[in-house]
């Protein structure tokens, strides 16, 4: 604490003690104050200014402090002032005073709370931040909120100073002329609760109601103002349309199937999507056969003499081709139509709110979801163009493997591709403007990953930045930029996997308006609606995470939504997020890791236990990594988790599991585990948490009684 910090708190400290010490609670009381009228009537006449001054600063005092008594002194002020003085004088002390309470709070208390539970309060916080002068308006009408409560919860959000006092000064006028006039009527006063009547706190109550309808009365008008441009068809074809088969769309219009409601599911490409056809499946199908090679030249280390495997990589990639073939069925047009939907392959163009557009024919519906994913994403570097580079999207078509390998990014799908290649043959590079790969995960995290790049051949360059491509003397070289030096590189061929760009041209949207992020992804309320209420978008398109799961869990909250939001509408939860990067040792994770709990302020225990340790690792050959938990100070509540080792993308699912549904490692150690199984590796993270809490002053007790037990 900081000597400003310091210093307040005990001011503050010193006058509440002063209060009760010297029972000033005492004076301010009703039966008090009746009694004392004519004395305050009688000092008021002769110090008029004096007596304005004293009930003014005191009025502050006693609500900055958040001290009993300001009822009584609101009535007092009426009996005494009248009316219209009263009203004005309580109505300005009060607010300065809810407005002083409101800065020690934020002042002495706000910064440890955020950081004690910063991830628990973000949503409230973002809350605030947009709407929270309605919220404040509605409390401010209600007396059943005791107002020192709501200024000191106040000042732990983030809306800022000048708003509370406006909304503040509004809000509570209602009140204050309630009970200035209950004081002009002293005499007839019996008991505070007397004040308000269950007609006049039903009144207050609606009138804090208010606010909130008015900002959804307000929310329904701003809809109707966008949608008014466009004709509503009298009738509609269908109730929902969704563009794009990727994860998202599928499950989307899977989930309106099932409820009975008429799906049109729109798709120009491919059914399933990037994660069938680029992405996750033929990645992991690589990635399978990648592994195999490098256990084969592992042969020694499981007993073997000698072991070798000849292959032809256009094979390998056939075999990928093969296990796409193998997977289509799933997201097959047969299957999707069995279920209910209508499949058109084609495509889309929205033509308005309630129309889209496709191979020349004009199809009505009460809602739209946009699911049309993302794509990679090619950065402006002079020179890229004439590489005839590889992406995620076209890397599936090459059948001869690249002698010398370039990857361009360090991120997950970068790492995933150049262990791949470098275990299959090629020479690999991995060229990287960030410090260390991986740059989302913990330091320790890129260490164990790059130890083994290394171990496999594979040049990692991090701190290159890439300048420029050229092709000279018949090379193709990327000059790049580290330490202020300029380094050239060679290379056959070019891999991009710097990210990817969402996919929000070419259907119209543009034409529409449909607003876009600052990332360039569509932009969705926590219901996830566009600016256009009946236009939803889940997975890629919309962000903030580019994983599969992600897309399927945000599509059942579009869907449902845009189904049923008539009736209740459910906010998106991306509270407990897993993911996985597939790399060997692949790396997973759910909730906070070290670097975001400290960017974020978050105090954390961390609890580490390492894979070399476990039996059944040490039996595979895969004795590295480690089991990583980040947990409240104190306390068995998991934060988050990160697996780096062999199964971590399986591993993981206990932590999530954990997260999901409120238990802690106590239960985790609690938990049977078979043996011996990758699994236990879980148990044992929770046991060195429990090792480190372990009560000590208690167990010296235990030893003495054992000790007097043996005589």
């Amino acid at each position: 604490m900081n000597l400003r910090k310091g210093v307040l708190l005990l001011v503050v400290a010193v006058l509440i003690v002063s209060f009760f010490l010297f029972d000033v609670g005492s004076l301010l009381t009703l039966e008090n104050l009746k009694a004392q009228q004519a004395e305050l009537d009688s000092w008021r006449e002769q110090n008029p200014q004096l007596s304005l001054l004293v009930f003014f600063v005191v009025y502050v005092v006693v609500t900055a402090l958040s001290l009993p008594g300001a009822a009584v002194m609101t009535l007092a002020i009426g009996a005494i002032f009248g009316f219209v003085t009263g009203t004005i004088l309580v109505s300005f002390a009060s607010t300065i005073g809810a407005t002083l309470a409101f800065v020690i709070a934020r002042f002495l208390l706000r910064d440890t709370v955020q950081a004690k539970f910063g991830d628990k309060l973000k949503a409230i916080n973002q809350g605030v931040e947009k709407d929270g002068a309605f919220y404040l308006f509605g409390l401010r009408l209600v007396p059943l909120f005791p107002f020192f409560v709501i200024n000191l919860v106040m000042g732990l959000t983030p809306i800022r100073t000048w708003t509370f006092a406006w909304v503040s000064q509004v809000g509570m006028f209602a009140g204050t002329l309630v009970y200035v006039n209950a004081g002009t009527q002293l005499a007839k006063i019996d008991s505070l609760s007397g004040i308000l009547s269950p007609g006049l706190i039903i009144s207050f109550v609606l009138l804090g109601v208010f606010p909130l309808i008015a900002k959804k009365i307000l929310a329904g008008i701003k809809a109707r103002k966008v949608l008014a441009a466009y004709p509503k068809p009298a009738r509609f074809d269908r109730n929902l349309i969704v563009i794009g088969a990727g994860s998202g769309g599928l499950v989307a219009s899977y989930i309106a199937a099932a409820v009975k409601a008429r799906v049109t599911l729109i798709e120009k490409h491919k059914m399933g999507g990037d994660c069938l056809n680029t992405g996750c499946v033929p990645s992991k199908a690589l990635i399978r056969s990648a592994r195999f090679i490098n256990h084969v030249k592992r042969a020694e280390e499981f007993g073997f003499k000698d072991a070798s495997a000849d292959f032809d990589f256009a094979q390998i990639m056939e075999r990928v081709h093969g296990v796409v073939r193998k997977v289509e069925p799933h997201d097959s047009v047969d299957r999707y139509t069995a279920l209910g939907v209508e499949v058109i392959e084609g495509e889309a163009r929205i033509t308005s709110p309630y129309s889209v557009e496709v191979n020349g024919k004009t199809l009505t519906t009460k809602n739209i979801i946009l699911a049309t994913g993302a794509r990679p994403f090619v950065p402006p570097i002079p020179g890229v163009d004439q590489m005839d580079y590889l992406t995620s999207d076209n890397l599936w078509e090459i059948r001869e493997l690249p002698q010398r390998l370039m990857v361009l990014g360090g991120g997950p799908i970068g790492c995933e591709l150049a262990q791949c290649f470098a275990r299959f043959g090629s020479e690999v590079s991995i060229v990287e403007m960030t410090p260390r790969l991986m740059i989302r995960e913990d330091p320790d995290v890129s260490v164990k990953v790059i130890e083994r790049f290394a171990e496999e051949g594979i040049n990692v360059l991090v701190g290159h930045t890439a300048k420029a491509f050229r092709i000279q003397d018949g090379q193709k070289q990327l000059i790049a930029e580290a330490d202020g030096k300029e380094v050239i590189l060679e290379f056959d061929q070019l891999l991009v996997a710097v990210g990817r760009a969402a996919n929000t041209s070419g259907f119209g949207l543009e034409e529409l308006g449909v607003r876009l992020t600052p990332q360039r992804t569509i932009e969705t309320n926590e219901f996830l609606q566009t600016n256009f209420p009946n236009i939803y978008a889940c997975g890629d398109v919309a962000g903030p995470f580019q994983f599969t799961h992600t897309a399927a869990h945000q599509a059942w909250y579009a869907s449902v939504n845009a189904l049923f939001g008539v009736f209740r509408r459910f906010k998106a939860d991306y509270s407990v997020i897993p993911f996985a990067t597939f790399t060997d040792p692949e790396v997973a994770r759910v909730g906070l890791n070290e670097q975001e709990a400290i960017d974020r302020k978050i105090k954390y225990e961390v609890t580490v236990y390492g894979l070399d340790d476990l039996d059944r690792a040490i039996a595979d050959g895969e004795d590295h990594g480690f089991v990583k938990v980040l947990t409240v100070p104190g306390k068995d509540r998991i934060l988050g988790a990160t697996i780096v080792g062999e199964h971590a993308g399986d591993l993981i699912a206990e932590f999530v599991s954990a997260m999901r549904h409120g238990f802690g490692l106590n239960k985790i150690l609690g938990t049977i585990h078979i043996y011996p199984t990758w699994t236990e590796g879980n148990k044992y993270a929770a046991g060195n948490w429990k090792k480190a809490h372990a009560p000590e002053n208690v167990l010296k007790w235990v030893e003495r009684f054992h000790a007097w037990r043996r005589g």
